[in-house]
């Protein structure tokens, strides 16, 4: 699937001098980036779900 997404043209240069000193193309670095970012945000999902606000609350009144 592609996808066109607008980025600041300094963190696309920055985007390239990473990618060519990992010697891959900008768009496994973006797809590389979004995948950790996409998995974190379902970690803490997961994490979430086994929480609960009452702990929480205890947590934050030691």
């Amino acid at each position: 699937m592609n996808v066109s997404v607008s980025i600041p043209e300094e963190l696309y240069r920055r985007a390239v001098e990473i990618a060519e000193a990992e010697n891959v193309s900008v768009d496994e670095l973006f797809t590389s980036a979004f995948e950790e970012r996409v998995l974190e945000f379902e970690r803490l999902k997961e994490k979430a779900s086994r929480g609960s606000y009452e702990k929480f609350l205890r947590v934050m009144s030691k």
